[in-house]
């Protein structure tokens, strides 16, 4: 593996996946590792832009509308965010290819064939080198979304949301650089694991 990976935070809404990234920027700081970040949708001006116009609640925006702008949003983050740090700094990214195919292919039901063959068009060889999935019960993300503001994603029903993270468990499974986070578990035990983990992808 590269002294610089790319490592993912996969999970759908209320997974915990944001804060487990934001810990580990923050352990990374202590240990003085260069690092880049970014999420998706997001990342560039142009991307942030995007991805408001994907979460206003006001958009009604077709699936395929939304998987595109998704794409553009990725297209302009791997040519002026990811290229220029990779194999130079840690990259993470909060949200990466799979979950186009959990929530466009196994939450909306666009074509896997027509999603994978978008993202190698814009990927082209870039691969992550990990992923850590987080995964939450329907009950505990109700909770947590009701406990906030709620945008265009945070909206869909239960039912969508469990096609979403069976999607994800899919695709994560028997593969090893894959490691799922069970967020309805104690904090401080998932940020131990998360962290020995990344010890030993960066060998530190």
């Amino acid at each position: 593996m590269s002294k610089y990976p790319i490592i993912v935070f996969e999970g759908i809404e209320a997974s915990g996946k944001s804060t487990s990234l934001e810990k580990i920027i923050k352990y990374l700081k202590t240990k003085k590792i260069k690092y880049k970040t970014f999420r998706e949708p997001g990342g560039t001006n142009l991307s942030e832009k995007l991805r408001s116009l994907m979460l206003n609640k006001k958009s009604e925006l077709s699936n395929k509308t939304d998987l595109f702008l998704l794409m553009a949003s990725r297209s302009e983050n791997i040519d002026k965010i990811l290229k220029k740090n990779y194999k130079k700094k840690v990259i993470l990214i909060d949200r990466f290819k799979d979950s186009t195919l959990a929530y466009q292919h196994f939450g909306m039901n666009i074509s896997k064939k027509f999603i994978n063959n978008l993202n190698n068009i814009v990927l082209k060889n870039i691969k992550p080198n990990f992923t850590f999935l987080n995964i939450v019960s329907m009950k505990n993300l109700k909770q947590r979304i009701n406990s906030r503001k709620k945008n265009r994603y945070d909206r869909f029903n239960n039912k969508f949301y469990n096609k979403v993270q069976k999607g994800y468990i899919k695709l994560a499974k028997n593969k090893k650089n894959y490691m799922i986070v069970n967020s309805n578990n104690n904090i401080l035990e998932n940020k131990l694991k998360i962290q020995k983990k990344i010890n030993l992808l960066l060998s530190i």
